[in-house]
This record gives C-alpha cells, structure tokens and sequence, in this order.
C-alpha cells in the first residue's frame, strides 16, 4: 500500500492517538484536527487518501463539515464516526456522501481493516481507470451510465451520486439479471470480508432508488430478489 496521509477530524485524543500508531504501521501518516473548522480547512488545502469524520464536533457539526468536503471534491473516501443514538444523522451523513460509519465504541482492529479496504478499493479503481481508457456507456432506457466519466443521467438529466453509489450502480449495469446478496456486494464494492453490515448496503441501495428510480416503491431498475439480495433489471424487460 503506498505511502500518503490520513486525516482524522476528531476531539477524543485517546481515539486519534489509538489511532496514530495502528495507521502508522500501515506506512501511513495521520493528521489530526480536534474541530470542525480546522478540520475542513485541512481537507479542502490538502490531499489526503481518506478522511475520518467524527459527527459531533466543536465549531462545526461533522455533517456540515462533510457536506462542505463532497461540494469541492467528489471521490475523496469519507469514513464516518457516530454514536449509536445518532441513527438519523448516519443516514444524513451518507446522504451528504459520506461513503461509510463506524458506530462508536469500535475496535481498532474495526478501524483498520475499514480503513485498508478502503484503501484497497481505491487502488483496484485506479488500476481500472488506468487500464480501460475508453469504458462504454450503459444504456438502460432514459438511464444511462458513462462509466469513464462516473456520470450518470435519467432522461437527460444529471443525476448526482456519491462514489459508493455509482459504484454499486455500475455493478449492477455491467451485470444485469445477475443476483447479488448483501454480503457479495459488501466485499466487492466495500471490500469487507466480515458479515454484519447489511444495514449499509441496504442504507445505499435506498439511497440510490431515490436517485434513479420514478416510484422507488416500485422500482423499475434495481430489482429485489426476495430472500436473496437485488438484481439489475435486464434489456428484454425494460422492452416488455
């Protein structure tokens, strides 16, 4: 894993030096910023391979501080902190394009293995984007999907998605009538190899209905396979 810098925007100093000597023996440095101001003021200045946002923060409330972050930068992964009686504000926070959480109390050995298969995915993305110059787009009706650009739009309108959106969207296209569990699509497009988090895959796929599809209720394109997980709609329905 290449070196770089992580920045960690949290005001428990025992997390963050916790924090500090496990990301450390990753080969990788943390910075640190205890409030929200100077903490956006980092990201939005400097690069960083991954963010770890606390939500309850002096100064500026982590929610805002990751709004302010996907205004100016789309892709860069946010790995969200929160405690088990902000279940309203996890849902904002990926609303507002925070790519996953951690409720607190967590281990670090938690910590650690989400920050590596972020990190990971973001390699295996690169090495995609490094080795297919030229993706096809995806047509499904009036959706469709440049995988090239990450930009999708639905009867000619730009639909804004976060990365981990378009990721399981792309998924589902360039596979359509395949069935994924909720554990499959957590270890391809997360990159966890651990069960117990079916809660946000399901927390995406809601999100991403709400984007693209007309009755989400009824969805015309990510289809639920009951018992089992979902399935993108094939070409020979949407013709139906």
């Amino acid at each position: 894993m290449e070196n770089g810098k992580i920045l960690i925007i949290e005001d428990d100093p025992n997390i963050v030096d916790l924090a500090r000597i496990h990301i450390g023996d990753l080969g990788i440095d943390l910075d640190w910023s205890e409030d929200g101001e100077s903490g956006l003021r980092k990201a939005l200045q400097n690069q960083y391979k991954l963010i770890i946002l606390d939500l309850m923060l002096p100064k500026l409330d982590g929610l805002e501080v990751c709004k302010r972050i996907r205004a100016e930068n789309k892709f860069i992964p946010i790995l969200m902190l929160t405690a088990k009686s902000e279940e309203l504000d996890k849902v904002l926070g990926l609303e507002l394009g925070a790519d996953d959480y951690l409720t607190k109390p967590f281990s670090i050995r938690e910590l650690i293995a989400r920050i590596k298969a972020i990190l990971r995915r973001m390699e295996i993305d690169q090495e995609k984007i490094s080795g297919e110059p030229e993706a096809p787009e995806l047509e499904f009706r009036d959706l469709i999907i440049d995988l090239e650009k990450r930009k999708v739009t639905l009867t000619g309108d730009k639909i804004d998605l976060t990365a981990k959106e378009f990721d399981l969207l792309a998924l589902f296209a360039k596979n359509p009538g395949r069935t994924y569990n909720r554990q499959q699509l957590l270890d391809i497009v997360w990159g966890y190899q651990f069960d117990g988090y079916d809660h946000t895959v399901n927390s995406h796929i809601n999100r991403l209905r709400g984007k693209i599809e007309k009755d989400p209720s009824n969805p015309t394109f990510i289809k639920t396979v009951w018992g089992v997980g979902y399935r993108f709609v094939e070409h020979e329905e949407l013709s139906k």
